[in-house]
């Protein structure tokens, strides 16, 4: 597995509405809503899409909930041709770039030929895609398994599909780091916006709802037996008892803030801070990230009016989270959300969703709710929204943790 590495702290304090990289486009594909307008209406609303599984028979299985996107029929969102080569995880992709680039207002064949490119972060591929060619393998030979097998399954297909359908011929790249990954996958495309990009489409999106992925999720032993999908999944809660998967995620546009300016481009948002570490034996290190992206904003605790939170659902790690806030901001100090109650964990998608709730949040200035959860458990001292608050928002920290130790976080500014 790799994961983005630690950006250079800044030195001094940034004006995000002149300096960094902006996002100009955003495109989501979420079990609570199929396209960013119609999924953040929903989020506010606290509309939850975790439901009974549908894609494949889960009655032989302990859990039997997942959140799933709803409404997505192929056809519409892709030619014929991909098709026979794409898994779902891929389709919810391209449909998610398209959007981004729509709503980005520009089109990239008027880039130089090498000006964009995509980074995108995937945990497990086309799980779905591999299962069918694994069982045409064993049940009927060789022959039968489909010459898209070679690629469909593979971790980057997402970064290069998108990348053959629009032409993004610029510097490319997949990140592998679990949740984590979509705010590193943010952080490599800032790099790229650096070095010269004009554009780069970014984030993650992730699919493994089928009878493979779900074995390897329940093989993990997180996932929360609690057949009522309004209780299953219960963040900083005394009651939780692990998470619901979901599929799903956010892809974006980032561009350069000259260059969005220069266009008159509608800015959604600033990235202003990112760190990435790792746990170290019995050493928790998702505050470490916080602080070291703060110090990569040029900011200071008192300046974040949000925190997006990673949001695990199990009692220890939703302890360590809380505290670590605590910690960092004081008890209670700052207001903290998990959207994600309403879609589950949704792998590498999971916090580029949670970017783009934390855009929205900066556009409209009103934080979307945790649902399920009413009152946080009393060793989690944090301030939990549980219904929409309307409040003024300049900077908001988004967390995320990944499995085996990654740590990522990110700042978002108002542009």
């Amino acid at each position: 597995m790799t994961t983005a590495t630690l950006d250079r702290p800044a030195a001094a304090r940034q004006t995000p509405s002149t300096t960094g990289s902006v996002v100009t486009g955003i495109g989501v594909t979420a079990p609570n809503g199929l396209g960013t307008e119609a999924w953040w209406a929903a989020t506010l609303r606290g509309e939850s899409g975790i439901r009974p599984l549908t894609r494949f028979d889960a009655s032989r299985y302990p859990v039997r909930i997942a959140g799933e996107v709803p409404g997505f029929v192929d056809e519409d969102h892709l030619p014929s041709r991909l098709l026979p080569q794409t898994d779902r995880v891929t389709r919810l992709s391209l449909a998610a770039a398209k959007e981004a680039l729509d709503d980005c207002g520009t089109d990239p064949a008027a880039l130089p030929a090498y000006g964009a490119g995509v980074v995108t972060a995937s945990s497990a591929g086309g799980f779905e895609f591999g299962q069918r060619e694994l069982e045409a393998l064993w049940s009927k030979g060789g022959q039968h398994v489909s010459a898209y097998q070679s690629f469909a399954w593979f971790y980057a297909v997402n970064t290069g599909q998108i990348s053959i359908r629009h032409g993004l011929r610029g510097s490319s790249g997949v990140v592998v780091a679990e949740q984590a990954g979509g705010l590193d996958a943010l952080a490599h495309a800032r790099r790229q916006i650096r070095k010269g990009a004009r554009m780069m489409v970014t984030g993650g999106v992730d699919s493994g709802l089928c009878p493979w992925g779900w074995a390897a999720h329940l093989a993990a032993g997180d996932l929360s037996p609690v057949a009522d999908p309004a209780r299953a999944y219960l963040p900083f809660d005394a009651a939780a008892r692990g998470h619901v998967v979901g599929e799903g995620g956010a892809l974006f546009v980032l561009e350069s803030a000259a260059d969005a300016r220069a266009r008159e481009a509608r800015v959604y948002g600033v990235f202003t801070g990112y760190a990435a570490t790792f746990d170290g034996p019995g050493t928790p290190r998702l505050g470490d990230a916080a602080r070291l992206a703060l110090a990569d904003a040029g900011l200071e605790p008192g300046d974040i009016d949000v925190v997006f939170a990673d949001a695990a659902g199990e009692r220890a790690a939703d302890r360590a989270e809380a505290q670590a806030l605590a910690g960092l901001f004081g008890a209670r100090a700052v207001p903290v959300t998990a959207p994600k109650s309403m879609t589950g964990r949704l792998l590498a998608g999971g916090a580029s969703l949670d970017v783009a709730a934390a855009l929205l949040t900066l556009r409209d200035q009103v934080i979307p709710p945790t649902t399920g959860t009413t009152r946080p458990a009393a060793d989690c001292p944090i301030d939990l929204v549980t219904t929409p608050r309307e409040t003024r928002v300049r900077h908001a920290l988004v967390l995320s943790r990944g499995r085996g130790g990654f740590n990522s976080a990110a700042i978002l500014s108002a542009g």
